[in-house]
This record gives C-alpha cells, structure tokens and sequence, in this order.
C-alpha cells in the first residue's frame, strides 16, 4: 500500500512538472526570424493565416545583448503592437539570452518569444521594433510585422 502511494505521488509530481513546462508555449505554429535574416533585410513582413480562432502560435526573434561593461544593449519591446486587439492577444513574452557569440561580433546572440492566442475572426497586424534607445541610437534599428488571418 506504501507503495503504491509513493508511485502515485511521483506520478502527480510528473504530471505536475509537464504541464507547468507547457505555460506559456505555443500549440500551434511557430513564425521565426533568425539574425541572419534582419542582418539582410533590417524591416521584415510576413503573413500567417488558416488559423482559427482558440489557437495559438509563437514568435521567435533574434536578440544581440553588447556584453561589454554589462549594458543590456538593444532589445525588442515587450508588448507587440497589435492593431485589433478583438482579434489576438498576446498571452507570454520572454527572452532567453544563448550561451554564444555572434559571427565576427562581440555580441552575445539570444532569442525573444511571444505566444498570442487567436480570439475571433478577422485580420489584425503584430509589429515589433528592436531598438539601441538605451544606448542613445536609432529607434526601429529592426522591424518584424505579421499579417495575421484569422478564419
């Protein structure tokens, strides 16, 4: 009997651990935009339908973070801008900062991602501006927007 209920705790435990691993991810697609990619094009669109509404997706962007003398260096606004709040919301944002270097930079590269939810039909535009406004530079040094369909 012992048994079986340290088996049962462990098996809650588990379960426990899985779904709080799942807060805040995606269920549905996931929009991804390396470095790379805003190195050759700074202003980036892109459009994602067939979505309806109850689902979610994620999107994945770059981040730089100057390491020297700690600075937080440029960064993503938290809150995307969303032109029809009806139609989506954003549910999470977080950023992860990755244990690497940029190619021929002493930037430290890393990620920002945000999970929205789809809440009815309609079409609502996402835009996001990475910016060096701590650092005295130029606001919108990046751009990311997504169309969003909503059927």
């Amino acid at each position: 009997m012992r048994l079986k209920l340290v088996l049962l705790c462990l098996v809650l435990i588990l379960l426990m651990i899985l779904t709080a691993c799942t807060f805040g991810k995606s269920t549905g697609k996931v929009i991804e935009v390396s470095c790379e990619d805003f190195y050759k094009n700074q202003h980036i669109s892109k459009q994602l339908d067939i979505i309806t509404a109850g689902d979610t997706f994620t999107v994945v962007l770059c981040s730089k973070f100057l390491c020297s003398c700690g600075s937080p260096g440029p960064k993503w606004s938290g809150s995307a801008q969303i032109s029809d709040s009806n139609t989506l919301k954003q549910t999470y944002h977080e950023h992860r900062r990755q244990d690497y270097k940029a190619l021929s930079s002493s930037d430290t590269l890393g990620q920002d991602i945000w999970t929205f939810e789809t809440m009815k039909a309609g079409t609502s535009n996402i835009f996001m501006e990475y910016d060096r406004s701590l650092e005295g530079g130029e606001k919108g040094e990046w751009t990311f927007k997504l169309t969003v369909v909503v059927k």
